[in-house]
């Protein structure tokens, strides 16, 4: 091999080392150091007596901790059902060839630009019984309207997941589409000639295909479900009391807060857990398929 074959092999190499280890020491470095912290008896600051699964049994013995995931139960399951099905629809009705889909796309998706932040703080306002919507209704005369869902404690987690669904929808419409434009055209017209109508097209034959977009959507939304946390605080802040407090704010708030670390940790590491649990299954899925 001359010089300039192996300069060419190495070059690429050079250039992605620093990112790879960047990567490996701040991303997989400080899970391991959080899995480390989780099985000790840190509180304000790391300590390294360690307890075991200590940790793991208090966590899920506070109220505290059982209320963020039935809260993160409700958020998630509404939030990819609803998602997913917003998409799909939207997906379909732009598939039409309708005129205008080169308008309408950029409008459904823009929402996915925005930060959750953004997104967080304009719905807070709009929510507000004060100055949004409520408050606009019955300046125009409806002074019976009365929407106050964000101040209620029962009614509060679905503001969250209306802010997040507004913000998804269209992304997940932009997958759902480029799904539909990948089904054979000749499958479609076969489909036709038999007589079928557009609703049993897709029901029985479009769809089912779209198997693996539904798959990829719901690995994507149940991703975002999962490590929440950036909407919630914009928008409510994990109240009124801890209405909406969801692991991520669980886990902000017993490390920093409550100077509880160890327990920040162990519930960092139960959402590692949930996570890998989707996506393991996902790209074993994925590399089956491949070899298929």
């Amino acid at each position: 091999m001359n010089s300039r074959s192996w300069l060419q092999e190495l070059l690429p190499k050079l250039v992605l080392a620093p990112s790879f280890f960047i990567i490996l020491i701040f991303v997989y470095g400080f899970i391991a150091y959080t899995g480390l912290l989780s099985l000790t008896d840190s509180k304000m600051l790391p300590s390294y007596n360690f307890v075991g699964l200590e940790n793991y049994s208090k966590l899920w013995a506070l109220p505290h901790w059982w209320r963020a995931i039935s809260n993160l139960a409700i958020f998630a399951s509404l939030y990819i059902i609803i998602c997913s099905v917003i998409g799909l629809f939207l997906a379909i009705m732009l598939d039409q060839k309708i005129r205008g889909e080169g308008f309408l796309r950029p409008i459904y998706l823009y929402p996915m630009a925005l930060s959750f932040i953004v997104t967080g703080t304009a719905w807070k306002w709009f929510l507000d019984p004060g100055i949004g919507l409520e408050h606009t209704m019955q300046v125009w005369g409806w002074e019976s309207f009365h929407f106050n869902w964000i101040k209620d404690r029962n009614y509060a987690i679905y503001c969250v997941v209306i802010a997040a669904v507004w913000q998804s929808s269209g992304f997940i419409m932009a997958m759902f589409l480029a799904g539909l434009r990948g089904v054979d055209n000749e499958i479609i017209k076969a489909a036709q000639i038999d007589g079928a109508s557009t609703f049993t097209t897709y029901r029985r034959i479009i769809i089912p295909m779209m198997r693996p977009v539904f798959l990829s959507a719901f690995v994507v939304l149940a991703h975002l479900a999962i490590k929440a946390y950036d909407l919630v605080v914009a928008l409510t802040g994990g109240g009124p009391g801890q209405a909406t407090e969801v692991p991520a704010t669980f886990m902000y708030s017993y490390t920093f807060t409550r100077n509880q670390m160890g327990i920040g940790a162990s519930s960092a590491i139960i959402m590692l857990a949930m996570i890998f649990s989707i996506i393991i299954p996902y790209l074993y899925a994925e590399i089956r398929g491949g070899k298929r």
